[in-house]
This record gives C-alpha cells, structure tokens and sequence, in this order.
C-alpha cells in the first residue's frame, strides 16, 4: 500500500497504536477494557478510544451514521466516516503516539473497508483510499480482529439490545460480506493482524491478546 506508514510504535520508542475490529456483537468493548487494565498496570499510559466518536465532532458524526432516522447514501455514509477519521487522528491518535502512549482504539479504516466496502458493496480500495487519504496513511501497529459468525453475533446482540442501530440493523447477508471482508484483510495482512475466536471465553481471548501486545511492547 503505497503511502502507508505504520504507527512506529515499539521500533523508534514511540508510541504503540493497536486496533481492534469485527463485526457488531464481537465483544470488542470487553478485550479494549481488559487490554488498558493490564497495560495500566504495567505502566504504560495508554488511550482509550473509538471511531466514530472519539472527539466530540465524532460524537456528532456517530450520532448521524448510527442513530439517523432514514437512508444515508452509501458514499455518503464513506465520508462521514472518513471525516471523522481526519479529525481523529489528527486531534487524539496522533498527539498520543507522538508522546509515546498506547493507543487502543474500538475501529479504524479496516472497518470501512468492510462495512461501507464490502457491506454496502462499494469499491474497496477506494474506501481504503479514502481513508488513507483522511489520516495521511497512519496504520496500526497491531490489529486485533474478534471473528464471529453473524448468528452467534446477532444472539449476543438480542441479549443486549432493546434498539439496533443502523448497521447492527442490516440483515445477516450484510454483516456475511462483512465478515469476509475482515478474515480477507487478515489473510493479505498476517504480520498486522492477530485473528482470534471470539466464541472463546474472554479470559482465553485476553489471554492470547496480552501474549501478542507482549511482543510489541517486551512486557
């Protein structure tokens, strides 16, 4: 990918950028916590944060892709998503890695890749473009990837939803292209991606993330 750079993380002593993806219900927001309680607790200073909604223009931006009542043009939706990436980056990921912090962060460009390319079957690599265009190509040092089957997914939703929002809304052909779409990034990128089962327990899932943040980090 041309005009990409990673985070820098671990390499020059700079900060350490870790992403975690996959589908709605994959249990993302659990292994983000129990990854900052442990990187607290071994001293690192670490930023917790999420796309869309990280700064308080993404918390305008999600309320519109999420929670609009009516249809979004798919482009249309790309761009939101895009622009508040450019915010993102620029205000929180960046000024974090540059003071050499630990930035975890719930979705990042893989998501659009799969949920507006694949999902709303939009060119890929043109949302990718996009995105990379957006954050002036930073890239994770480390992506995480919980694969679950849409089904299992949507139970676990059932259990804790009363209202979907836009995209956890979307019938399950969706969030299957969507799917594909991740275990596909995660085949063309190994050395980014760490893919675990997300039916595992969570402490075995957590397990297996620690094991690997390690190696970046030498915790």
């Amino acid at each position: 990918m041309t005009g990409v750079e990673p985070a820098s993380g671990s390499v020059t002593g700079r900060g350490l950028f870790i992403t975690l993806e996959g589908g709605d219900g994959s249990g993302k927001t659990t292994q983000a916590e129990l990854l900052h309680e442990w990187l607290a607790g071994e001293g690192r200073t670490v930023v917790r944060t999420r796309e869309p909604g990280g700064t308080a223009v993404g918390i305008e931006v999600r309320e519109i892709v999420l929670h609009h009542r009516g249809d979004i043009a798919p482009r249309a939706e790309a761009l939101l998503y895009a622009a508040d990436r450019a915010h993102h980056v620029a205000t929180v990921v960046r000024p974090a890695l540059a003071r050499g912090e630990v930035v975890i962060q719930d979705r990042y460009i893989d998501s659009s890749v799969a949920y507006q390319g694949a999902g709303r079957v939009l060119d890929p690599e043109a949302v990718r473009g996009l995105s990379e265009w957006a954050t002036e190509g930073l890239m994770p040092d480390l992506t995480i990837l919980l694969d679950l089957d849409a089904v299992a997914a949507r139970g676990r939703l059932d259990e804790a939803r009363t209202r979907y929002d836009r995209l956890e809304a979307e019938a399950s052909e969706f969030h299957d292209r969507v799917r594909s779409a991740y275990l596909g990034l995660a085949e063309a990128e190994p050395e980014r991606f760490l893919v675990v089962d997300a039916s595992q327990p969570v402490d075995e899932i957590a397990a297996k993330i620690r094991e690997r943040v390690a190696l970046l980090t030498g915790l």
